[in-house]
């Protein structure tokens, strides 16, 4: 399996299949809304059409980075959904990095979104499909998040090396600029943060289930796929 790192301004071409990275914050918390009980995941280009799709559907809960603005009912931190009973809901997310990221290969046969806290399920899956091809789409920092990266480099080669020890790629993450800003406003307070965010961020495998982005009519909808991990394949020598 070949696999290109790329940055979302680097998508010139569709990808066969993709796997979008964002490790801080979005598809952490995608996967804590799922674990929550979410049924599926919109992705939003904008701000304001992810308020109208919620004014069109009010019982659906809108999700954005930072501060809780008007129209929005969650914040893209890990810590502070993980308590919300989100059983049977639909969430639409627009974030600046991750939603970007997946929505910029719509077109790709196969979309995968990740994280830590999901990365042996993906792997797993990566190995099950058997793709001569990957292409990881790193969101943060126009390619060059060191949290993101690490994750996708971690996933790449896990699905070549069974006994892959992770605690390099996870130091890597935990000292990257985005786990230093969380952290940072986290001690001063800043709504839309929790001290524990980064550590959720950083909860390797948390979660047995891959994440896989699909076109619905006009909309990107995530959902997830609960996997056996003790049937997943070895990697091929």
């Amino acid at each position: 399996m070949r696999s290109n790192f790329i940055g979302i301004a680097d998508v010139h071409e569709v990808p066969k299949l993709a796997v979008v990275i964002d490790v801080m914050r979005a598809f952490t918390v995608a996967a804590w809304a799922f674990a929550s009980g979410a049924q599926r995941i919109v992705f939003a280009e904008t701000l304001d059409s992810a308020r109208d799709l919620k004014a069109r559907h009010p019982d659906w809960l809108a999700l954005q980075d930072g501060a809780p603005l008007p129209g929005f009912d969650l914040v893209n931190s890990p810590a502070l959904l993980r308590s919300r009973d989100l059983g049977g809901r639909t969430i639409v997310q627009k974030t600046t990095a991750g939603t970007v990221g997946a929505l910029s290969v719509a077109d790709a046969e196969m979309v995968l979104c990740a994280s830590f806290v999901v990365a042996e399920a993906t792997a797993g899956f990566l190995l099950d499909q058997k793709p001569d091809e990957v292409t990881f789409v790193v969101t943060g920092d126009d390619g060059k998040a060191e949290e993101d990266l690490a994750c996708a480099e971690y996933i790449a080669k896990r699905t070549a090396v069974p006994e892959l020890d992770a605690a390099p790629y996870i130091e890597r993450a935990r000292n990257s600029t985005a786990a230093g800003k969380l952290a940072e406003g986290a001690r001063h307070g800043y709504r839309g943060i929790h001290p524990d965010d980064v550590d959720l961020c950083l909860d390797l495998n948390r979660f047995p289930f891959v994440m896989s982005a699909t076109r619905e009519l006009s909309q990107m909808v995530l959902r997830p796929t609960h996997l056996d991990l003790d049937a997943t394949p070895a990697p091929s020598p």
